[in-house]
């Protein structure tokens, strides 16, 4: 009896984005909010707890001045312990508090990070044909820590200015013509706190889109930094992000500007009122209408009003900066895949037969591919395809296993529509060896293992034998357990191949598609490589894109395309003795092969 399956280690997220794109962007995020309220609301319950104790603080002063330094009824030593207990209290109470606000800001970005690559990596090869991936990576960073900081950390601004209620209600019931002199300036602090937010919301999104215009041109550099170093571009490469960076510091210095003209008066406002309880609150005590003790207490009060309007216009702006970041990210989260999966998804074992029937394609850029082509594969036959560049051979692997859907036309698996079948089900069943083959930063026993993580050393050892990467791997500083550099760059692009291969063969699906996927080995090892697939091809239905002349001898049907349709079809011989074009595409690829073997 086989092992139940072990739970995943990391939980999916409990919510996710509200899809209703006519919601405000903060009522489509507010489910994530909620799938973590109970940590959240007990941060804000303590925020509060917290509140109510610091402001009774101003008042025990208030008393201890005119009852015990004035009027002397009363002992000091009792206010003094009074008002070191409140202040543990508060100090306590706002540490939990803090705590878990942390807890849930990281939460929520976990949840939104989860939700980003989920959604990314069921996106079709046409999406990311046409977005950036620097773009994506900065919607996927900055953004999401953006609009995190705003989900989390504006409940509990909101929270802390609610001491500006809880003051006034005690200054009310101090002195209530003091306490409206007092709140006199906060009309306007909230008039100017809309203009801010209105000045600041374009810049945000400038900020956000310049940032990823210049993770974009890093991104592209590291990963091209051999070709940059090749024709010696280092200095047009630092040019380039000079420019995007100086985009993104007019935009961060327009950001400043508004900050430098709102926040000072949001900030400052707060202490003309300080000035005009003292004036008025002085001629009160004068007057004997009001007490020390009150004006000592109100002048806390206003005090404890300046960080609040402070956090309040910090609030506005992680607003703003957070409502472009959202927008942003919900541009991606509502791009919708083109390849859908079916409503009654298939899952049964593939047997191989495949039928490309009038198969019309064109990529997103418009490059046509394929223009009615009809081809059959019988199940367990191998099949080589020939073509000049661009004929569209390596597309019919692409539709066979559906990262793309035809434009025209069907593409069928045992007599059913690709479309018919579960996603991963058939993925699982159409292996497909491109010819640059991608490797993880991750050890060849891993890489190797990609498609079966369960699977055993000697499993691994013997698909990377059939594929002619032993003798190099066991030559390698740790063997199998040698950890490759980003993309496999540490290995030959001829040893690249050999372990995707094995990858592939590892899987061992009832369909493959090598797509020249010995392009860079030499001739020699690719002859062993040859031998040790023909036992592994046999009763495998294969596609092999063909563009060298010895990769064709492992073929039983020869097909040649040209212009997107099937211009012959039959064996090596027969298509030598009775198509031209055939010996022409022959004749191109033979002498390519010849220069690949002259030294230089």
């Amino acid at each position: 009896m086989s092992a139940p399956p072990q739970p995943p280690r990391y939980p999916a997220p409990k919510s996710t984005i509200d899809p209703d794109q006519s919601r405000s962007w903060l009522r489509r995020a507010l489910p994530i909010v909620l799938a973590h309220r109970r940590v959240l609301l007990t941060s804000l319950g303590l925020s509060l707890v917290g509140l109510l104790v610091q402001v009774q603080i101003p008042n025990v002063m208030r008393l201890g001045i005119d009852h015990a330094l004035i009027a002397r009824t009363d002992r000091l030593a009792g206010y003094v312990w009074w008002l070191a207990g409140l202040a543990v209290v508060s100090g306590f109470v706002n540490y939990l508090a803090r705590r878990f606000l942390l807890r849930t800001a990281y939460e929520i970005e976990y949840d939104l990070r989860n939700i980003m690559y989920a959604h990314l990596i069921r996106m079709p090869y046409g999406f990311y044909d046409r977005v950036q991936t620097g773009e994506l990576m900065s919607r996927s960073s900055s953004d999401i820590r953006a609009v995190q900081m705003y989900l989390a950390f504006g409940p509990s601004i909101l929270v802390q200015c609610l001491i500006a209620v809880f003051a006034f209600a005690l200054m009310l019931s101090i002195e209530p013509l003091l306490a409206v002199v007092a709140m006199a300036t906060m009309p306007v602090i909230a008039l100017l706190g809309v203009w801010m937010r209105r000045a600041i919301f374009p810049v945000s999104w400038l900020i956000q889109s310049r940032l990823a215009q210049v993770a974009t041109v890093v991104d592209e550099n590291i990963n091209g930094v051999r070709i940059v170093k090749a024709f010696a571009g280092e200095q047009r490469q630092v040019t380039l992000l000079a420019s995007a960076a100086d985009r993104v510091r007019w935009a961060y210095r327009r950001d400043a500007y508004i900050r430098s003209r709102w926040s000072p008066t949001l900030e400052n406002l707060p202490r003309l009122g300080l000035a005009l309880v003292l004036l008025c609150g002085g001629w009160m005590v004068i007057e004997g209408s009001a007490t020390v003790g009150a004006i000592v207490a109100f002048n806390s009060y206003v005090l404890m009003l300046q960080p609040p309007f402070r956090m309040l216009g910090m609030m506005i702006m992680m607003g703003q900066r957070a409502a472009a970041s959202a927008q942003r990210i919900y541009e991606v989260l509502d791009t919708r895949s083109e390849i859908a999966e079916p409503a009654d998804p298939v899952r049964t074992p593939i047997l191989g037969e495949v039928e490309f029937a009038g198969v019309e394609f064109a990529y997103p850029d418009g490059t046509v591919a394929l223009r009615g082509l009809d081809l059959r594969v019988s199940a367990g036959t191998t099949v080589a395809v020939v073509g000049r560049t661009g004929s569209g051979k390596s597309t019919l692997g692409r539709l066979l296993a559906r990262y793309y859907d035809t434009t025209g036309g069907s593409v069928r698996v045992d007599g059913r529509d690709v479309r018919e079948y579960a996603l991963d089900s058939l993925r699982e069943q159409v292996g497909i060896v491109p010819d640059e083959p991608f490797l993880f930063s991750v050890s060849i026993r891993d890489n190797i293992a990609f498609g079966r993580p369960d699977a055993e050393l000697a499993d691994v050892v013997a698909a990377a034998r059939a594929a002619g990467a032993d003798g190099f791997v066991r030559a390698l500083p740790e063997g199998y357990d040698t950890v490759i550099g980003e993309r496999g760059y540490t290995l030959s692009g001829g040893q690249r191949q050999r372990v995707a291969i094995a990858r592939a063969l590892l899987v061992n699906p009832p369909v493959l598609v090598l797509d020249d996927a010995t392009s860079a080995v030499d001739v020699h090892v690719e002859q062993r490589i040859h031998a040790a697939l023909r036992d592994l091809l046999r009763n495998r239905t294969t596609i092999i894109v063909a563009h060298r002349l010895s990769t064709i001898a492992l073929a039983d049907t020869v097909v040649l395309i040209e212009d997107g349709r099937v211009a012959a079809q039959g064996t090596h011989d027969e298509l030598m003795a009775a198509e031209p074009r055939y010996r022409d595409v022959l004749a191109t690829m033979q002498s390519a092969d010849a220069d690949e073997q002259v030294p230089a």
